[in-house]
């Protein structure tokens, strides 16, 4: 199986659901696995577009603390359960006359994952606590038109959804900055590349606190301590 087929049958992009709703299991080692893997980078951006807008489309409604964590588990649960079917979970049964539970296919299982989903994003985002999400669009550079970036702060923690980006040159990969009032510029570990639609996300790992603006540059795999091309996304926190 080549890279890209094994990129595109990538099992864990079930865990991107529980991600999204900060549900998955070994948050760092999923993190590490969505900078290298555009397959559940896309996954996550697709689904966290859902999330974003759950605010504006479902009236507000409070949730009993137990009926949220019932709903979570359910989300982890149904992961494993997809992880564990693997590829055989595409495969027809040999026999007409097997158990019915054999004959879900993996879009089904999606499907009902996926309401799983969103019934989950809804009671997390209307469980009645104060937390309140901040997003702020970004400024892209006028060499890439249609590119739409914006900057999700929530619970102090701060993610970089992108959509409508090119792939970064051969040899190159996309890695954030952080400029602070003191005029110093601070590389940080995020590095990303997006889909062949230009979708993308990853996780702002240092705090905000003090952060001017949030860049995007161009630069070797594996990232740069200093920038070596221009920023083609700013994201102003602080005027």
């Amino acid at each position: 199986m080549s890279s890209r087929e094994a990129d595109f049958d990538c099992a864990q992009r079930m865990d991107a659901a529980a991600y999204v709703l900060d549900a998955v299991e070994g948050l760092e080692p999923y993190r590490e696995h969505l900078s290298i893997c555009t397959t559940c980078q896309a996954e996550v951006a697709k689904l966290q577009l859902v999330v974003d807008r759950l605010p504006t489309t479902v009236p507000p409604a409070a949730a009993p603390q137990a009926l949220l964590e019932r709903v979570l588990a359910t989300v982890r649960s149904e992961a494993e359960l997809l992880r564990a079917a693997g590829s055989l979970a595409d495969q027809p049964p040999s026999r007409p006359h097997r158990a019915r539970s054999h004959r879900l296919s993996r879009a089904g299982a999606r499907v009902a994952f996926a309401a799983c989903v969103a019934v989950a994003a809804a009671i997390v985002i209307n469980s009645g606590s104060s937390v309140r999400e901040r997003v702020t669009p970004a400024r892209v550079a006028a060499s890439i038109p249609g590119a739409h970036v914006s900057l999700h702060q929530i619970d102090g923690r701060a993610n970089l959804v992108v959509s409508g980006m090119p792939q970064a040159p051969l040899g190159k990969i996309y890695e954030v900055w952080l400029s602070r009032a003191s005029g110093s510029l601070q590389p940080t570990d995020a590095l990303f590349s997006v889909t062949s639609r230009g979708n993308g996300s990853v996780d702002v790992p240092a705090s905000l606190h003090g952060v001017k603006e949030v860049m995007v540059t161009s630069e070797p795999l594996g990232g740069s301590s200093r920038p070596t091309s221009p920023p083609l996304i700013r994201i102003v926190l602080h005027a």
